[in-house]
């Protein structure tokens, strides 16, 4: 009677504790971090009044590097940024769309993103459209024609819907090698620096 007893107990106290944990797992809630890339290198052909080319560089958050298959989110050359979701915009050499990506563009700090906007905000490339607008002040950065310098447009952070349907989001800190505080005509162009969060899984920052 006692073996049965304490058998009895043992087993509801491995229940007890077995549900406590399957609890605490399902509470944890996984711990987003700010992440920065230093130097994507986006280099073109042409420019100057030449036909622009050249491959673009793919981006995937996921993976936090450079990806050369259809696993990107977003993909580099000079000063043109792509998302991978929409149709083709009818540029030289840029990647077929394969994902569901698209962008919305947020006039805040990247830390003070917490959630991610409406759907109805979020854009995706196609003809002729950029969910990232091209040229000086209509999408990402300023362009002094004067220095002929690229300055990063404070306070725009970019919302990624991923490939897969996942987010992210991003803020460009500098368009130069080594991101100088101050660059100038000797600092080297088309390398990217940037600060971003991918959230797995939800909408929240």
């Amino acid at each position: 009677m006692l073996k049965s007893t304490l058998t009895k107990s043992v087993f509801l106290f491995l229940v007890i504790c077995l549900a406590a944990a399957c609890k605490k797992e399902e509470t944890l809630v996984p711990v987003l971090e700010t992440k920065t890339f230093s130097n994507l290198y986006a280099p073109q052909t042409g420019g100057q009044g030449q036909p622009v080319g050249g491959d673009f560089i793919k981006f995937s958050f996921l993976h936090g590097t450079t990806v050369t298959d259809d696993s990107w989110d977003v993909a580099f050359r000079g000063a043109t940024i792509l998302v991978n979701g929409g149709t083709l915009i009818g540029i030289a050499d840029e990647p077929i769309r394969t994902g569901i990506g698209a962008i919305s563009i947020v006039t805040n700090s990247l830390d003070a993103v917490k959630e991610v906007p409406e759907s109805s905000t979020f854009k995706q490339d196609g003809a002729n459209t950029y969910a990232i607008p091209t040229g000086s002040d209509n999408g990402w950065y300023n362009y002094n024609s004067t220095t002929n310098l690229i300055t990063p447009l404070a306070g725009k952070v970019f919302v990624v819907k991923t490939h897969d349907g996942k987010y992210a989001k991003f803020e460009i800190i500098s368009y130069y090698k080594d991101a100088p505080t101050s660059p100038d005509a000797t600092s080297l162009s088309r390398y990217y620096t940037f600060r971003y969060v991918y959230q797995p899984d939800g909408t929240a920052f």
